[in-house]
């Protein structure tokens, strides 16, 4: 292989939203699975890209129980829900707090501090904040001051001014957008070099193989 055929460094992109339980979850199983990785010589950028669960969701969000009864069908269906997801979390270490929270919030806002963190080479700080403000804390994620603190934390001194403007807010809507054309509906989901490899909370070494694959995959067709 000559170095003009040579592969680029490999990438994972990640569709995902804010409010997604299984993102964090496979946020968790993603870092797991990295190490495993590393062992065999790959390094990947990781890189979050914008999915609304609820894209008719009010800008200023929503009573979460009562939307969720309403989704869901009965107060039953939904705490079975949140027993699941709880679970699920605690499997990777994770507290969720589905009692602590009140709202269920419109994700433009966090999508675009997001795409801001990115910019700022401080993304995963930001993603990881945002899921645990959300799922541990109950904090309003959709709230311009509770994402201005969360940006604050990692650096970014700016951010309210930011969310107080328009920047970005079409890229991440086109974002979402392309997401749906591209019939992905549901996430998180893994891409790499443009290809959707899965979707879903995979385990760790589930995680590592399917992305060994791709690589081998992509290195043979450089090659």
């Amino acid at each position: 292989m000559s170095e003009s055929q040579t592969p680029m460094p490999p990438r994972i992109d990640i569709v995902s939203d804010a409010i997604c339980p299984w993102c964090y979850v496979g946020k968790r199983q993603l870092e797991r699975a990295l190490p495993m990785l590393a062992e065999r010589g790959l390094h990947p950028e990781i890189v979050w890209h914008p999915f609304q669960l609820n894209p008719d969701m009010p800008a200023e969000g929503v009573e979460r129980q009562s939307y969720r009864l309403a989704k869901f069908g009965s107060a039953e269906r939904a705490r079975e829900l949140d027993e699941r997801i709880t679970q699920a979390g605690a499997t990777v270490g994770l507290g969720f707090r589905t009692d602590l929270m009140r709202r269920t919030p419109n994700t433009v806002q966090a999508h675009r501090l997001i795409w801001l963190a990115g910019s700022r080479g401080v993304q995963d700080a930001v993603v990881e904040a945002l899921f645990a403000a959300y799922f541990t804390q109950g904090a309003d994620i959709g709230d311009a001051e509770t994402l201005a603190a969360i940006a604050a934390a990692a650096g970014i001194n700016d951010a309210a001014a930011f969310l107080a403007s328009d920047e970005a807010r079409e890229t991440v809507l086109a974002e979402d957008l392309m997401a749906r054309r591209a019939q992905i509906n549901g996430v998180p989901s893994f891409i790499m070099a443009g290809h959707i490899l899965f979707s879903g909370a995979m385990e760790a070494q589930a995680m590592a193989d399917a992305f060994l694959r791709a690589w081998e995959i992509l290195s043979r067709r450089a090659a």
